[in-house]
């Protein structure tokens, strides 16, 4: 009897160990940016790893290369992708994403309306960003306050423009279009006229944050149309740079988190994003500087809140953009982009 036992006791360690070795041995792809790396590896990977009991791996690069990956690869190779919704929504269109059962992730209810379901039953925005205008206040007076001013007089030769491949750049024939009081989508041709106008007010267009920056430290411009993430390091280079508060209201940016249509770990992805989501990992990474909040119940300090698009007020004045309509016209507008600032 007690060979028996023993017997039977070996056996069952065997199979738990059998278990967590199968655990150990999942892996959990990432398709990610890889900004803010230390951080997010604190913050979210190492907890993230001691839940899941498994392991995590990574596949970096911008917005376009990761997905045209995934698109090559039929939606397989990653269990989630983080992007920005201007190509969340080409990945939705094309079929590479699945719908999103939100009873499993039930962290998205204390999300903002805004970022539970920016895109249908996709994938929710796990940070919001905005899209404005900045300015040095010590040299532009007097302060901008409508995307109309882009066009003041006074303001020559001092504008830096996003380029048109940029997340931002787009937004500028929008706001074109609203100048002219025409529809950016059937009478572009207005739209473009506009843009023409606009020209002897810029100085240069920019690709890179860190390039618009370096024009802002030079002085070789003083007005921009710009994404908040750039401002901490732009007041850093200049203290007078300003974010202008414009009567019609900026434009909302969302990064999204999607499950691809080839993931192998639904559940763990789940599981993932409802983490991400939490409370807990919101107010951390708000606080250290890595993604504005998307969850209702973070609360940050004034000094903390500053740099982000933060609290119901300033998310509920935001501008959504229609990307299913943009990214169909997108090809057209660089074209015409490019005939008049150069490719």
């Amino acid at each position: 009897m007690k060979t028996w036992m023993k017997t039977a006791v070996a056996l069952g360690a065997l199979a738990l160990g059998s278990q967590a070795a199968i655990a150990q041995d999942k892996t959990f792809t990432i398709s990610w940016w890889g900004y803010n790396g230390e951080k997010l590896n604190a913050n979210i990977i190492e907890p993230f790893k001691k839940m899941c009991e498994c392991e995590v791996v990574f596949e970096t690069g911008n917005n376009a290369d990761r997905l045209n990956k995934l698109k090559i690869r039929g939606g397989k190779g990653v269990d989630v992708i983080f992007l920005t919704d201007s190509y969340s929504q080409i990945g939705i269109e094309e079929g590479l994403f699945q719908e999103i059962d939100r009873a499993k992730i039930p962290n998205v209810e204390e999300l903002y309306d805004l970022a539970q379901a920016p895109q249908g039953n996709y994938g929710p925005a796990y940070t919001i960003g905005r899209i404005g205008i900045v300015y040095d206040a010590d040299k532009v007076d007097p302060p901008i306050g409508s995307w109309n001013d882009l066009w003041r007089d006074d303001l020559k030769s001092t504008i830096s423009l996003p380029g048109i491949t940029t997340t931002a750049g787009p937004i500028v024939v929008l706001r074109a279009a609203a100048h002219a009081g025409v529809d950016p989508y059937t009478q572009t041709d207005e739209a473009f006229v506009a843009i023409e106008e606009i020209k002897p007010n810029v100085v240069k267009n920019y690709n890179t944050g860190s390039e618009l920056v370096n024009l802002i430290s030079t002085g070789e411009a003083t007005v921009a149309v710009a994404q908040d993430f750039t401002m901490a390091s732009m007041t850093a280079a200049v203290p007078s740079m300003t974010w202008a508060t414009l009567s019609d209201g900026d434009i909302a940016t969302l990064n999204t988190i999607n499950i691809p249509t080839g993931a192998e770990n639904v559940d763990l992805a789940l599981e993932f994003i409802n983490f991400v989501l939490s409370k807990d990992i919101q107010q951390t990474e708000a606080e250290q500087g890595v993604d504005a909040p998307v969850n209702k119940n973070v609360e940050l300090t004034e000094e903390q809140a500053k740099i982000w698009t933060y609290g119901k007020e300033m998310i509920d004045s935001l501008n959504r953009v229609d990307y299913d309509k943009l990214n169909a016209a997108k090809p057209d507008w660089i074209d015409r982009w490019n005939e008049i600032f150069g490719s």
